[in-house]
């Protein structure tokens, strides 16, 4: 299933640069950019020991489905223990998503 990007933005007005046009809605759905000049590693689990699903192409934006603590990653938004997960049985570091934030941004995974 293809996902298709819409010009509408969620935009957070701040004094600094925050999560403007860099959160995006596509079909009801928020989106979040992977770090710029990364091809970002899917694994199976929260942590670099889990299997390698797949790997995100440059320039991905990521629907967060849930969120929950693991493995310890640092990358270009800081060092995280906590990992996105973009689809079932699939989890990027939050240390490569611009998710504007250094807590949760959705709900713990169940």
């Amino acid at each position: 299933m293809a996902i298709e990007e819409t010009a509408e933005s969620v935009a957070t007005t701040d004094a600094t640069d925050t999560v403007a046009n860099t959160v995006e809605t596509t079909a009801g759905a928020i989106t979040y950019p992977i770090a710029p000049g990364y091809q970002v590693n899917v694994r199976s689990g929260p942590g670099t020991n889990y299997r390698l699903v797949k790997a995100l192409p440059y320039n991905s934006r990521v629907t967060i489905r849930c969120q929950r603590h693991g493995q310890k990653v640092s990358g270009p938004y800081g060092t995280s223990d906590i990992w996105d997960n973009i689809a079932p049985g699939q989890y990027v570091s939050d240390a490569y998503v611009k998710t504007g934030s250094d807590g949760f941004v959705t709900v713990p995974c169940g």
